[in-house]
Parts: C-alpha cells; structure tokens; sequence
C-alpha cells in the first residue's frame, strides 16, 4: 500500500506550540513536489517530547491540511502497548491512512514480548501497521524471524542483507522501506519498496523520482540521483536527527521557527557552518 517515498515530516513549533500555518505549508509543499506519502509524529517529528494532547493535535491537523491528497501515516507508537493502541485508535478515528509503530523503546523486551505487543496492536485497531526497528534508539533489535510474523516493516538498522532474509522468510512481495537515506538505493536494489526519508524534507521531487526509478528496474538513473545527494545524505545526520534537516528548513524558508523541544537543542556554530555551505552547494539556499 505505501510505496516510494514517504516524508518523516519535521514538526514545526513557535512559541511552545505547534506551529499550524508551517504545518499545512510543509504539507502542501509536499503535494506539490510529488512525495508518496507523509509520516507525522516519528523521530523526525520530535515525536518522543509531543505531549500526548499535542500527538492527537499533530495526527489530526496532518489528515486535516493533507484533505486526502496524500496518505498520512500517523507515529503512534509508544513503550507502553496500552498507550499504543489508545494513539492508534485515536489515529484510525480522525483518519489517517496507517500507523507507524516502533518498536517499544528502554524496556528492552524479548522478542516474543515485541511480537505480542504488536500482535495487540493490530487486533484491537482496523488501519495498516508499519513496524519500527531502529535498535540505535529502541535499545533492542526486532529480529527477521520475528518480523517475518508480522510483516510490514521500515528497517533502520542499517543492514542491507537484513533486507534479503526478511524477504527470505516472508515473500518477494512484502513491503520494507528503508529507515535511512543514505541506504535507500542499496535496499531497494535487494527488494526494499521505497523510504521513509528525512532528506525528502528538503528536496522531495529527486527523493520521489530515485525511488520511482528504482521501482521501475532503472537502477542507472536512479543512482545519479543517490550520487548527488550523497553529501546531503550524510549531512542530515552531522547531529543528532532531526537537529540538522530541522535548522536546514528554516534556513531554506520552509518553516517559520528553528523551535526545538529541549533536551534537543540548536546546532553548533561549526556545524551550522558546515550545513549552510552544503545547502549552498546544491543551490537550496
């Protein structure tokens, strides 16, 4: 269902709040530009300090400026089953097309704990899952076995045999996407179906057209696209996510702000340097 290049949208504050009116200009921006789809409240969207009030805001604003032009795949993960289900029925109820689950984070469960909790999930809401794993920040690794009984996956491990055993235990057929721009290519070239991207925040029609390329067996063209954002690539990532794409929005005009939520906090002079020269460098400033 959710194929090609999927936005991990930023999340635009001013003054301690959601900042709406750069919210629906970040959506239509990416309307305009082609983008496959649009993840709300994930790592990139600062997900992890929304408070809970704020989540369902963020969910039900994104559905509501996106006016079905865009599917929406609404972060409603948590750490707690319970929670999980509570967002992911909140998400179902205000529309969104999917829900983007991680896999819970610090209580390092075993993998048949994760198995049960997405099981849980999935039987007690009605909308598409896409499962998480980003072990760098869940603390635990959500094995191809037991993604294999679940099926559906964003995979951030950066392991891109992972890709070919998850195939291997599943079907050519099912749907991995890349948690990693800099791997996108590479993955999709063993089966993967498209990214969930954070560099598509900033030039989503070359993001959207590699992955149309690649999906379409044109690897060639594809890889000149990979081969010129490679720098950028890397660039996102200088700090920690989404430190770096955020301050390059603003810089670029997309959001009104460069608000954080502590303890994520600005960049540093250095760095800040180093990412303006690069987005000079490809003309985005």
């Amino acid at each position: 269902m959710f194929t090609g290049s999927l936005v991990a949208l930023i999340t635009p504050f001013k003054d301690g709040n959601i900042d709406k009116k750069s919210l629906k200009n970040l959506i239509d921006f990416h309307v305009k530009n082609g983008t496959h789809g649009i993840v709300v409240a994930g790592t990139t969207g600062e997900s992890a300090t929304l408070t809970y009030s704020e989540h369902e805001e963020l969910i039900a604003l994104a559905v509501e400026y996106a006016d079905k032009r865009i599917p929406i795949i609404a972060g409603t993960g948590a750490n707690a089953t319970h929670e999980a289900i509570a967002l992911t029925k909140f998400a179902e109820k205000v529309g969104a097309d999917a829900s983007l689950q991680i896999v819970p984070y610090y209580n390092k469960p075993t993998q048949e704990g994760i198995y049960q909790h997405f099981k849980a999930i999935a039987e007690e809401t009605n909308i598409p899952l896409i499962l998480y794993n980003i072990p760098s920040r869940t603390g635990v690794d959500m094995l191809p076995e037991t993604f294999a009984r679940l099926i559906g996956l964003k995979e951030a491990t950066g392991n891109v045999a992972r890709v070919s055993e998850q195939i291997a235990l599943t079907n050519p057929d099912v749907v991995i996407l890349s948690g990693d721009d800099a791997l996108t290519l590479p993955m999709m070239a063993v089966g993967a179906k498209g990214v969930i991207s954070v560099a598509n925040n900033l030039v989503p029609q070359d993001i959207a057209k590699m992955c149309e390329l690649a999906l379409d067996g044109n690897f060639t063209e594809a890889r000149k696209i990979h081969d010129k954002y490679w720098k950028l690539f890397k660039a996102m990532f200088v700090e920690t996510n989404p430190i770096p794409v955020k301050t390059a929005a603003y810089m670029m005009g997309l959001i009104d702000d460069i608000e954080m939520r502590l303890p994520l906090y600005h960049m540093s002079e250095k760095n800040k340097k180093f990412l303006e020269e690069v987005l000079k460098e490809y003309g985005l400033i």
